[in-house]
């Protein structure tokens, strides 16, 4: 027994938007245990999503489609599903009704085209919008064969699933048992580095441990199937726990948790503040700090300080030693990272200056060249240099100099002395 994603929309096909639905709803399956093979995406074309129809019912007995409910004519989904089953469409007055509340709401006029959206399979049940105006299906149009539509727009589709679909799967016994999984994140350590200190447990049956990379960054998912999460937790806490000791400092959080949020509730805990100030990044450390609620109790500013002249203003950049050393080196980065906290008054100042390219490197200062400086209490300072690479992209390299700054912070501030 197993489920099929089928996503309608020729728009995916074309690299307009990302699929996101389908990574939604391939979690949530895992979630709830339900056994998960195959997606297709498909375009706007009936013949072709009836032989999609065709192939799916043969290998799954849950068919979840996305897209193609809307009242454009290319909106064909439940058209072709009932015709696929030869089954007529029945106009639903209940739909109209909920539509017309909607539009009225909006102070909008319900155009005629909208009653296509009205139009569902006779027999099947209303899987009900509470927010946009297409509603999806829940259907059985033959033994061992369920079918759930849910439009495109994925925040409609996200509260459809919880509030009816889920709920609907459970009642039918498809969520004997759910598959619950924890991510490991990791930072300052390469996939390959992590996966031989952590090999053996690749091995595991149940809980399984999967390793993943991506934006400079490793992660390790732990899953474990189980009658309950609180059975899961079971399975996994001590896989996590022994992969936590053997990671040590590379190990940074779980889940959602960022290298921003991490730093965050340290600082919060010790009762300090930071300031910052970037060259190559651009405010991008900035604006990975204040994505964190409340972080404006330890996040006190910062300075983008691209040109030299308001490193030197600003920042009190000794113009000698940019002369001399240049923008990009160690010197630069401490003085900058004084200079702000200085300024701002903050516990500590955390600097960045590098290359990010494409442009702007030499022979002895490539692009990927950056250093990251720390001012700390007691008036220490240090620099760190890093190389991510001559071929890395522009946003790349802007990306990881932020978070490897934050990991600086972060190991400092979880190692240094009392």
């Amino acid at each position: 027994m197993s489920a099929e994603i089928i996503c309608v929309g020729t728009e995916m096909l074309l690299g307009d938007i990302l699929n996101s639905n389908a990574q939604f709803l391939a979690k949530q399956l895992a979630q709830l245990g339900i056994p998960h093979y195959y997606q297709t995406v498909v375009g706007d074309n009936p013949e072709r999503l009836k032989q999609v129809i065709e192939i799916a019912i043969s290998r799954a007995q849950i068919l979840i489609f996305t897209g193609g409910l809307g009242p454009t004519p290319d909106d064909l989904t439940c058209e072709t599903i009932a015709d696929f089953f030869g089954v007529p469409l029945v106009e639903r007055p209940e739909i109209i009704e909920d539509m017309a509340e909607k539009f009225a709401q909006r102070g909008r006029v319900m155009t005629p085209s909208n009653r296509k959206q009205a139009l569902i399979p006779e027999g099947a049940d209303i899987l009900p919008n509470p927010t946009g105006t297409a509603p999806g299906i829940i259907w059985q149009p033959r033994p061992n064969v369920t079918i759930l539509t849910f439009p495109g727009v994925p925040s409609e589709m996200y509260r459809m699933w919880e509030e009816t679909a889920v709920p609907y799967l459970k009642s039918q016994g498809w969520s004997q048992e759910i598959i619950y999984s924890r991510s490991l994140r990791f930072w300052g350590i390469g996939e390959s580095a992590l996966a031989e200190k952590v090999t053996s447990y690749f091995n595991l049956l149940n809980p399984t441990v999967a390793p993943y990379a991506g934006n400079g960054e490793v992660r390790l998912r732990i899953s474990a199937k189980a009658p309950s999460e609180a059975a899961a937790e079971d399975l996994i806490v001590p896989v996590e726990t022994q992969i936590k000791e053997i990671a040590g400092l590379d190990f940074y959080g779980v889940d959602n948790e960022t290298l921003a949020s991490v730093v965050g509730k340290l600082l919060l805990h010790s009762g300090e503040t930071l300031s910052v100030a970037e060259s190559c990044t651009g405010g991008g450390l900035g604006q990975m700090l204040t994505e964190i609620s409340g972080s404006s109790e330890y996040f006190w500013g910062g300075v983008i300080s691209y040109d030299n002249s308001v490193k030197v203003g600003m920042l009190g950049v000794n113009p000698d030693d940019l002369a001399k050393l240049g923008a990009v080196s160690a010197t630069v980065a401490e003085q900058m990272a004084v200079g702000v906290k200085t300024r701002l008054a903050t516990t500590w100042g955390l600097s960045i200056t590098g290359i990010a390219g494409p442009t702007g490197g030499t022979d002895t200062k490539p692009v990927g060249l950056v250093y990251v400086g720390l001012a700390g209490p007691k008036d220490k300072v240090a620099s760190f240099e890093y190389r991510f690479g001559q071929t890395r992209t522009r946003p790349f390299i802007r990306h990881v100099s932020a978070c490897t700054a934050l990991d600086v912070l972060r190991r400092k501030l979880l190692t240094r002395e009392p």
